[in-house]
This record gives C-alpha cells, sequence and structure tokens, in this order.
C-alpha cells in the first residue's frame, strides 16, 4: 500500500525525534525536508534529503499534500506559529502524529498538527490545541486543556484541569498544578538537580 508523503519543515534536532515518531506511526512516507534559506543545514537528516527551503512551499504542495512543522520550542512559539499559519494558507494538510508508544485517550482530543511523542500520555477529557508538542514521557491529565502552539516537554506533567494558555512552554519535568492556569505565551522553566560531590 503507498503512504502519502509529508514535508517536514525544519531540520535539527527536533526534527530527528519526529522522524522516528512518524516511521514508528507508519500512516506516512517522508518526502523530505525543508529549511530556512541561509541556514547551514545538512545534506540530510537521519537519511532523508533536504528538498528545499521555505521559499520552495508553493512550489512542493503541487505534489506534496501533507506536512509537519519540525522545528523545536523553547523561548518562544513564534517562529512555529509562522510555519504553520503558511502551511494552512497553502492548503496543506496537518495531521495529528501520535507514537504508537503513547496514549491518548480515546476520550481526549489532539489538534491539527499536533505530534504526541513516545511515552507520553493524554488522559480522559483532556484537549491538545493545534501545533502542539507533547514531547516524551510527558502526562496531560484528565481534564486538562493545552491551547495552540505549546510545547509541554518531556517528562512534564500538566495535572488535571490545568490550562496552559495559547504558545506557552513547560519545560522538562515541572509540574503543572491541578487545576492552576498558564498565562499565553507563559515560560516554565525545566526542573534540574545539581549534585555535587568528590570521588575518593
Amino acid at each position: 500500500m503507498n503512504r502519502p508523503g509529508i514535508l517536514l519543515i525544519g531540520a535539527g534536532g527536533h526534527c530527528k525525534s519526529c522522524i522516528d515518531v512518524i516511521e514508528q506511526d507508519g500512516r506516512f512516507s517522508i518526502a523530505g525536508i525543508v529549511d530556512r534559506p541561509g541556514a547551514d543545514s545538512p545534506a540530510d537528516v537521519l537519511g532523508y534529503p533536504l528538498i528545499g527551503t521555505d521559499n520552495d512551499l508553493v512550489e512542493l504542495r503541487k505534489r506534496i499534500d501533507y506536512a509537519l512543522v519540525t522545528v523545536g520550542q523553547v523561548q518562544s512559539a513564534d517562529v512555529r506559529i509562522r510555519l504553520y499559519n503558511r502551511f494552512i494558507e497553502l492548503g496543506y494538510n496537518l495531521p495529528a502524529i501520535i507514537s504508537p508508544h503513547a496514549h491518548v485517550s480515546r476520550y481526549a482530543s489532539v489538534g491539527a498538527g499536533t505530534i504526541v511523542m513516545h511515552g507520553a500520555t493524554v488522559n480522559a477529557a483532556a484537549s491538545v490545541g493545534v501545533n502542539c508538542i507533547i514531547n516524551s514521557h510527558c502526562l496531560i491529565e484528565h481534564d486538562a486543556r493545552v491551547a495552540d502552539h505549546c510545547h509541554i516537554s518531556t517528562g512534564a506533567i500538566v495535572n488535571g484541569q490545568a490550562v496552559v494558555g495559547l504558545g506557552s512552554f513547560v519545560g522538562s519535568g515541572a509540574v503543572v498544578v491541578q487545576g492552576e492556569q498558564v498565562p499565553p505565551c507563559g515560560f516554565i522553566r525545566a526542573q534540574s538537580l545539581f549534585f555535587s560531590g568528590r570521588c575518593r
């Protein structure tokens, strides 16, 4: 069976993780990758070729129906929002990509262009907006709401009935307390442990 091709935009580290999820999901074949003009881009990412830049999106749309934003997001969602809107303007279809190693409740909703990565859980009655990154081993609990263009990073927890506002970033290992609200464009730092000691 021929699988439809999907175009990836952004050739950095996040793209590598997305490729692995897309391969495991199995619904699409990766048609190629585009990056921004003038970027110091590799010739390929995990064996998939760069086939153009942002300037080629109009021409590529003539033969590729599906696309995914594979630029990462830490400080700001602006780049991902701009690229997502450009894809929509050009008529690309942006599917939700869900790892078979994630759990998304049949009572939850996941928006277009969102990727749910390995080991993540989106629990019952939770909702996730469009163009989000639900990263590896994070948890979106029951009745939580994650707005459009958010990145819930590795191992983060968004507890029940919490709300994460549009364009927000929740760092690795961070916890959003039950019922709390993260304002739009919010930024929660990753939680880290620092150990000092001496070898004898």
